[in-house]
């Protein structure tokens, strides 16, 4: 098709909201994008194409919606406000009536979305409420494996975090979870007037391209235990802070030293790879 979806402006977002009397809650961390250039630059970044099935968590009054549906060959919209979810095929039928027949509707809180209508997602692209981002991106992947990729909108701090490399000062259990399912990288960053209301802090765009886990054979479930273990005490030795969830100091540096990784080292300093090694050699 050669007539792409019309984008949605401050003006039309504004007056579609004061229709349907609605304010943007911090409850569920609602910034409405109003700027069309911003949602085009998302559908770029996540390289969606006529091949592929998106997955869009909070779509709110349909900003980005739009734009995926011009780009992709289906969109499935996850929307947890009633009033939301009611309003956005509408929305799509006034402003994209070609598209209308590729947007499917689900009404749900995100975080308890265990599976998607078909077709399947390949991708995930969304504006994420800053407060479930980070459980949101780690769920969708681990509950669909489909997913190739995602590219979200986050809170800069997040997006941050998520991209960090090992050594870093905001390196942490989401950024070495992340990887645990693919290459991460810090896409784009995005000022706050492109929102409705303005939030009190700047966004990221933050990519991510599926590859597969670690070789290992311990689970995804004893890994991501063993990273939790050793960033909650993220200033103690290795040694020290999986005591805990290896059962003793000693059984920690057994299971240390047999995935050839100094004790005294923190977690910190670790990879995905190193976590998989240890969670294994303590199941040994």
């Amino acid at each position: 098709m050669t007539d792409q979806p019309h984008l949605l402006g401050a003006t039309e977002i504004r007056d579609i909201a004061g229709r349907l009397g609605i304010r943007p809650t911090k409850q569920w961390g609602q910034n409405f994008v109003i700027d069309a250039n911003t949602v085009r630059k998302i559908v770029r970044l996540a390289g969606v194409g006529e091949h592929d099935s998106v997955v869009e968590v909070g779509p709110g009054l349909g900003s980005l919606t739009l734009a995926l549906l011009g780009a992709a060959a289906h969109v499935t919209a996850v929307e947890v406000d009633p009033a939301l979810a009611a309003e956005l095929p509408s929305t799509v039928e006034s402003l994209a009536p070609a598209y209308a027949d590729r947007l499917s509707l689900v009404a749900a809180d995100a975080l308890t979305v265990t599976e998607l209508p078909d077709p399947q997602p390949t991708a995930l692209v969304a504006n994420l409420p800053y407060n479930i981002s980070v459980p949101v991106v780690l769920s969708f992947l681990e509950r669909f494996p489909s997913l190739q990729r995602v590219l979200v909108m986050v809170q800069l701090e997040v997006a941050e975090r998520l991209a960090a490399q090992p050594g870093s000062k905001v390196y942490g259990v989401p950024s070495v979870k992340a990887r645990w399912y693919g290459d991460v990288r810090l896409a784009d960053r995005v000022g706050r007037n492109v929102f409705w209301p303005a939030p009190n802090v700047d966004s990221g765009l933050v990519s991510l391209v599926r590859h597969d886990p670690p070789e290992t054979t311990a689970s995804r479930e004893d890994v991501f235990a063993c990273i939790d273990a050793a960033f909650a005490q993220r200033r103690k030795t290795l040694r020290a802070a999986l005591a805990g969830w290896a059962g003793s100091p000693v059984a920690a540096e057994e299971a240390l030293v047999a995935a050839g990784i100094d004790p005294r080292t923190r977690g910190e300093r670790l990879r995905v790879e190193d976590f998989a090694r240890i969670a294994a050699a303590h199941r040994a």
